[in-house]
Order: structure tokens, then sequence, then C-alpha cells
């Protein structure tokens, strides 16, 4: 199967087709659907005959990460108000482009209550992922430029694709890296190293240092060893937030579900094509 990341790799195409000013009036949804096709089209092309068929991972505008660390991305909406681009209206247009894949595309397209595609994502390499490699594994890609995905790498049949930079993310010890990415936090997801405050970020705080040396002596060590009371505290913090297989239950039970139901053929598509006059895409209907 061949994971989609749809926000990440959309919004990254939509960035190099525009530039990096602020073009918002000239983000339109025809713009948005044909960039969302191609690139569809183009990885579909490329990867389908060794890693299966598209399933389209989508974020929920409800995130259970929020409601455990509210201060979880809390600096995105600052920041996309600086850069010039209309916000609301390329989310709006997503969302829409989303639900068109939903209804007329030969596609499982996830979105679940509290969850970001991440959590998608990981759901399903749990689920059909294997530790030891085995003759006849279903390969699984993701395609997404987001280093989180690294640690997914554990299983043997999962390969990441990043369309942003154009080649395979890769990690010999995706063990190593997710224990790294949790002692050093993520500023642009809002999480502070795991020395510092909750608020660091939102209140403008400087984070604590953290030497190379000392995230390279805990390596191999056992937090509740190297911890103390408060320090433990903001390591697990950290750990629920960025471990992948921390997915709460319900949100990794609704996704196999979906994964396991959603679905449709490809009598729709001509209709479509046409009804938003995708002429130069309709002699290609059958690389969707």
């Amino acid at each position: 199967m061949i994971l989609v990341d749809l926000n990440q790799v959309v919004i990254s195409s939509l960035m190099l087709q525009i530039g990096s000013k602020g073009y918002g009036a000239e983000i339109t949804n025809d713009l948005m659907r044909h960039i969302v096709l191609n690139t569809i089209r183009a990885h579909r092309n490329r990867f389908h005959e060794k890693y299966g068929e598209i399933v389209i991972c989508t974020d929920h505008h409800h995130y259970w990460r929020r409601d455990v660390f509210p201060n979880y991305k809390a600096s995105r909406k600052k920041i996309r108000e600086q850069s010039g681009f209309d916000w609301g209206l390329i989310f709006d247009t997503m969302n829409t482009i989303r639900d068109e894949l939903d209804e007329f595309f030969p596609y499982k397209v996830i979105r679940v209550d509290g969850a970001e595609a991440d959590d998608i994502i990981a759901t399903l390499c749990h689920a059909h992922g294997s530790i030891l490699a085995r003759e006849g594994d279903e390969k699984i890609l993701i395609l997404s430029s987001d280093k989180d995905f690294m640690q997914l790498q554990k299983y043997t049949n999962v390969d990441q694709y990043s369309p942003q930079q154009n080649k395979f993310i890769r990690t010999d010890n995706p063990e190593r890296y997710k224990r790294e990415h949790i002692l050093k936090g993520d500023r642009g997801d809002g999480i502070p190293n795991f020395l510092s405050d909750d608020d660091c970020f939102v209140a403008d705080k400087r984070q604590k240092p953290l030497r190379a040396t000392k995230i390279e002596e805990w390596q191999g060590q056992e937090p509740e060893d190297f911890c103390d009371e408060k320090m433990l505290r903001n390591y697990k913090r950290n750990e629920q937030l960025v471990d992948l297989d921390k997915v709460p239950n319900s949100i990794a039970e609704e996704v196999l579900n979906q994964y396991e139901t959603k679905g449709n053929g490809r009598e729709k598509l001509m209709n479509y094509f046409v009804k938003h006059r995708l002429t130069n895409l309709t002699e290609h209907i059958g690389e969707f």
C-alpha cells in the first residue's frame, strides 16, 4: 500500500507551485485540484507496481495530542498569519478535494476524529508491518517528507519517500532516532526538549540547553536512570506526543475499521473529470 500524508504532500507541492510569496488570491479550487490529482497520479505511476494501491491519510481538525498537551502545534497559526497566504482558503479547498477523492476515486480515504495522518499511517504500519523480513510481506510506502515516520522503519517492509526532496528517507536505527526525538522535542510541533517547561515556545522562553554528549550518553539508558522527577515527567510528555506506538486504541480501531470497509470502484471517475473540465487529465484516467 502507498500511504499518502495528504496535507503534507499537497501543501509542499503547493508551495513549490506558487513560490514563497503570499499569492493567496491566485489559489483556486482548480489549481489545488490539479496539484492534488497530478501529485497522486505521478506517484501512483512510479510506485504502484512495487507497493500497490493508494490510501489517502488525512488530518481531522480535532487532534488527540492537543487534548493531552494544549500547546501542541500552538504556534502554527501565528506562523501562517505571517506567511501572507490565505490559509483559510487553502484548507477549505483541501477539504473539498479530500471529500471528492472519497466520493469519486478508487482509493480508501481515511479520516478519524482525533487523528492526524501520522496516527493513520502508524496504525496501518503496525497492523501490516513485519519486524522480521518474510517472503511475501506486503510492501508499504509512506509518501511524506515528515521525518517523524522514520521510527516506523523498524518494520522491514516499510519504506518512506519524500516528494519534496525527491528521494527516499532512510535510517539504520529507527529506535535511536525515536529516543533522540523524544529527548530533543520538536519545535515545529510545539514540543520542547525534555529539560524545558510545557509553555517554552508559546511564552517565548529559551529552552534549557541539551548537549549532544548527553543525548549520546542517555541513548542506552532507561529514563528512570537519568531523570529526576521533573525530567521524567517531561520525558513521558514527549514520549506520548512523539512515539507513534502511543496512538490511542479507540483511534487505531476506527482507522482499521475504515481501512477494511472503505473504497470505491472506478465507475464515477469519468463523470468527475467531465464535471470539473479536467481535459488534460482525462486521457490519463487509467493512471488514477
